[in-house]
């Protein structure tokens, strides 16, 4: 079997006019998940990565702690979502940065309600794909590793919450509820690993941060 490592982009600059842009803390998550992998021996023999520039520097970061990881493929079908746009599509007045407790889970309890609409057909946010499309280009990212990727190899993805919650959906078949549900629960620079053989994909762990168990991890955890 082949092994799938599936890497959440470490925090990105939630309520900023630039989301797609790393915080120095999403850098050091990366940085050190790389230590970790570099500690344990860890060597991938493909990299692929969607588009976005947090992608870019999640495998940035990765690849400081790492020390070597060879050239990725961007594959656009790993991008994310546009989550204004997706809770646009249900509640169009302009919302503000969220500045506290309430305001955050008022914020993402609208991005539930919109993501359930889009999944369901129910609304078409602008200038974003059908979710029927959405997980096609998933599913592409999915099937390429199946059909390059030697026997025994490691593979690593740096994608983001959407995209890794809807591959593991996709494995487990699961409602778009449940996927719902287990992308607004990633963890920022989280690890999903994947078993593969040529004809299929089976879930190993989700969401996990071991380069985060140390004593002073916990306050490096971070979901936006």
């Amino acid at each position: 079997m082949g092994t799938l490592y599936l890497v959440r982009h470490g925090q990105a600059s939630f309520g900023a006019a630039d989301y797609d842009q790393l915080s120095p803390l999403g850098f050091q998550q990366c940085r050190l998940l790389g230590e970790y992998w570099r500690a344990r021996g860890m060597q991938f023999d493909a990299v692929l990565t969607g588009s976005l520039k947090r992608h870019a520097q999640s495998f940035a970061g990765i690849v400081e702690g790492l020390g070597h990881a060879p050239e990725p493929l961007v594959w656009p079908g790993l991008n994310e979502y546009d989550s204004h746009a997706v809770i646009g599509a249900l509640h169009p007045e302009p919302l503000h940065k969220p500045a506290n407790a309430e305001e955050y889970r008022h914020h993402f309890r609208l991005l539930r309600e919109g993501l359930a609409a889009w999944m369901q057909g129910r609304t078409q946010p602008v200038g974003m794909p059908s979710y029927a499309e959405f997980s096609a280009g998933v599913a592409s990212a999915l099937a390429h590793v199946l059909k390059t990727a030697a026997q025994g190899s490691r593979v690593l993805i740096v994608s983001s919450g959407g995209p890794i919650s809807t591959a593991v959906g996709q494995i487990l078949q699961t409602p778009a509820e449940t996927t719902i549900e287990l992308n607004l629960r990633i963890r920022n620079s989280s690890v999903t690993e994947f078993a593969f053989t040529p004809k299929r994909h089976m879930l190993v762990t989700y969401n996990g941060l071991p380069h985060l168990d140390f004593a002073e991890g916990a306050a490096l955890v971070t979901y936006s």
